[in-house]
């Protein structure tokens, strides 16, 4: 696959405002001295998804899982075990990425809560290796640019630096959206995007547990920590979005909302459960999105588009299609969110083996910074334009106490 089938003139210089400067690093490793070698990766976060993710590194590729960082004890040990690494490569603590990054290996592949996912982003390139980092990359503006910035470093120093967008890694979306790019459906006039899932139940940690080290257990339910559900999970069906529309959108409208979770075994964190939201998109494409955590009797990751000569109709996991003058049945049933995250594996180690790197930081900080438009829209219950969204210099801070 391709590093970043959005590149070009699309891109419309859509971080004008962004930091430029581009710091040339002295790599502290280099892969390939050895023809045969594995390449050898540390992975930063012991939770579920990096528990999930780090063997397709092995399985599928060959890779080695060296070292590991986290600050939940239970999780770094259990995961030592797993992968039979080494006492004293499994670092535990506030300040285990940075000695991961700093130690002997190729690749840190990046699994914390998207709130730190812009420091250790940074802290693994500076130290010269190749990242690997499950979106969503950042959870404010001012996080987006200072990874989007990393990102650049890691393309000047000619590293890898690769997010995990499951959806881009699949033929049969590929091949989806090629058709709408070269206009089977004719000009895109209207969207329908929406993320609908029953709400997960909290992690409750062991008894006794350290409130900070639960909260982190609890990300995704959390405002700071994964940025809201629009943000961490709802990112999936935006970043499609933008895709087959090309861009981002130059403004939204909308509003959401938290609903009283009280008396029931899903009641934790502070993200709101529901949006509904509309998108300006280029072209004077609208788009409406909507999404939630309400129930689990309708759940369902949809994105289609609407032109003169026909519709497309996909589905995260599900059935892509386009329909009308240009019919094309792409797939009643696709593995995405597995096999896509295979495939991105295999394409991150590939480029590190071929001595070629990919980077797909700037389409992946453009949707990231959608989903946080939407955010901010219905947080001020206002319409919200791009460039003022982009003017932000707030920052989501928060001061975890955690016992060592």
């Amino acid at each position: 696959m391709q590093n970043d089938p959005n590149q070009g003139a699309e891109r419309r210089n859509f971080l004008k405002t962004a930091a430029g400067g581009v710091l040339v690093l002295k790599p502290e490793t280099v892969f390939g001295t050895q023809a045969n070698s594995a390449v050898e990766v540390g992975l930063v976060g012991c939770g579920g998804r990096g528990n999930w993710i780090a063997p397709f590194f092995p399985e599928f590729t060959g890779a080695r899982i060296v070292a590991l960082a986290d600050v939940v004890r239970t999780h770094l040990d259990t995961t030592r075990e797993k992968f039979k690494v080494a006492d004293g490569r499994a670092y535990y603590g506030p300040d285990a990425f940075q000695e991961l990054a700093n130690s002997k290996l190729d690749a840190v592949a990046i699994e914390t809560p998207p709130y730190f996912h812009p420091e250790h982003a940074r802290a693994a390139v500076e130290a010269g290796k190749h990242v690997y980092v499950a979106k969503p990359i950042a959870v404010d503006v001012p996080g987006c640019k200072h990874f989007l910035e990393t990102g650049k470093r890691a393309a000047a120093n000619k590293r890898s630096f690769w997010v995990d967008f499951q959806s881009r890694a699949m033929p049969v979306f590929q091949e989806c959206a090629a058709r709408v790019h070269r206009g089977d459906i004719g000009k895109p006039v209207l969207g329908q995007v929406y993320y609908y899932a029953g709400r997960p139940a909290p992690d409750r940690g062991k008894p006794g547990m350290d409130p900070g080290q639960q909260r982190v257990l609890n990300f995704y339910m959390d405002r700071v920590l994964g940025g809201d559900i629009i943000v961490e999970q709802n990112i999936h069906v935006i970043d499609i979005a933008n895709w087959y529309f090309q861009g981002h959108p130059s403004k939204a409208s909308g509003t959401g909302g938290r609903t009283d979770w009280t008396g029931t075994p899903y009641n934790a964190g502070n993200a709101f459960d529901h949006f509904a939201l509309t998108f300006w998109y280029p072209n004077d494409v609208q788009v409406s999105f909507s999404s939630h955590q309400l129930t689990r009797h309708f759940s369902d990751l949809c994105v289609r588009a609407f032109g003169i000569k026909g519709a497309v109709d996909s589905h995260y996991g599900g059935l892509v299609r386009i329909t009308g003058e240009n019919a094309w049945h792409g797939a009643d049933k696709d593995d995405t969110f597995r096999q896509g995250a295979i495939n991105n594996v295999k394409t991150f180690i590939d480029s590190i083996k071929a001595g070629k790197p990919v980077n797909n930081a700037e389409v992946s900080t453009e949707s990231n910074l959608t989903a946080i438009l939407g955010r901010m829209s219905a947080y001020r219950q206002r319409e919200v334009t791009w460039d003022e969204m982009m003017q932000s210099n707030e920052r989501l801070q928060i001061e975890l106490k955690l016992r060592w």
